[in-house]
């Protein structure tokens, strides 16, 4: 057997989300090889070929993949992908762009989101939030697979000496532009990557309540987060948003302040190690998941928290 697995990175460095992908296909077994598609991704390549496990780094450096647009990288896949029995890719919002497009192309279907590896052909995927597990087993001779990061332990980023392959491959759809991004700049962990991640609900009220968990944040050096019904209501940006349609997180700490419970919050974060739960309602079904709960209104209980810290 032989593994593709799409690399996510900036051009200038590999992002974990890879670490977690290859230690999925790790799982499969077979010879692994890594594609990094951008432009002037050099660094992104050299990053890949350290990583352990790798057998060789596929460099696609051009113009066409310079912001990784989903109809050019897509195409790529497809080209490249054909060889392989199998093509893995994060289900970041990224990859969950790419990869069905890509599986559409070679003519098979996508497998989304999996959370652990049974055997070559079999896998295991949540359905309905969370609720049920799936397992799933494809008989198309090119399984093209989404992981989900945080059910995967990354493999070490150093170590490996893969070697590095360019290919001249160009191949622009020419249906879709590059026009322009807004990045959300922050001194705190990213939200999928940190240790540590404490998020707010609609209990907070408003957007300037969300001080109170930045400062608690700062203090713990984590990341915060929200649930869809906080960002619904403008209090933060959607970017921090966890749950399913939001980002899926796992930290060592996850911190649930004025957070209820919903199945679609829950199932981006009781993956979590250990769950902390701040809500005056002592009935919220956030109780049900987390190891340790405080019935306490939240505007007493976080200056405290902060104070104590």
């Amino acid at each position: 057997m032989s593994i593709l697995v799409i690399a996510e990175h900036d051009n200038a460095s590999l992002k974990p989300a890879t670490l977690n992908v290859l230690a999925a296909a790790q799982a499969i077994g077979g010879d692994i090889d890594v594609l990094v598609a951008g432009a002037d991704c050099a660094g992104a390549a050299e990053a890949a070929a350290a990583a352990a496990g790798v057998a060789k780094v596929i460099k696609a450096d051009n113009a066409a993949y310079a912001h990784q647009l989903a109809e050019n990288v897509a195409l790529l896949i497809a080209e490249v992908g054909k060889g392989y029995s199998h093509i893995l890719a994060p289900a970041t919002t990224n990859g969950k762009n790419i990869m069905p497009r890509a599986a559409a192309l070679l003519d098979t279907q996508a497998i989304s989101d999996i959370i652990a590896v049974e055997s070559a052909d079999t896998f295991k995927r949540p359905i309905y939030a969370g609720n049920v597990i799936a397992t799933i087993q494809s008989s198309d001779s090119i399984k093209v697979i989404t992981v989900r990061t945080t059910a995967f332990d990354g493999v070490a980023a150093e170590g490996g000496s893969a070697s590095v392959e360019s290919i001249d491959t160009a191949t622009d759809a020419g249906i879709s532009t590059f026009v322009g991004e807004e990045l959300a700049k922050s001194d705190r962990p990213e939200l999928t990557a940190a240790s540590i991640v404490i998020s707010g609900g609609r209990g907070m009220q408003n957007g300037e309540n969300f001080e109170m968990l930045y400062k608690v944040a700062d203090k713990l050096g984590a990341a915060v987060g929200a649930s869809r019904a906080a960002v619904d209501a403008g209090y933060v940006p959607n970017d921090l948003q966890v749950g399913q349609t939001g980002k899926i997180v796992a930290p060592d700490l996850y911190v649930a302040v004025g957070i209820s419970g919903a199945i679609q919050h829950l199932a981006g974060m009781k993956d979590s190690k250990v769950i902390v739960a701040i809500n005056k309602d002592e009935e919220a079904p956030i109780f049900q998941v987390a190891d340790y709960g405080l019935v306490a209104d939240l505007f007493t209980a976080v200056p405290e928290l902060e104070q104590a810290l």
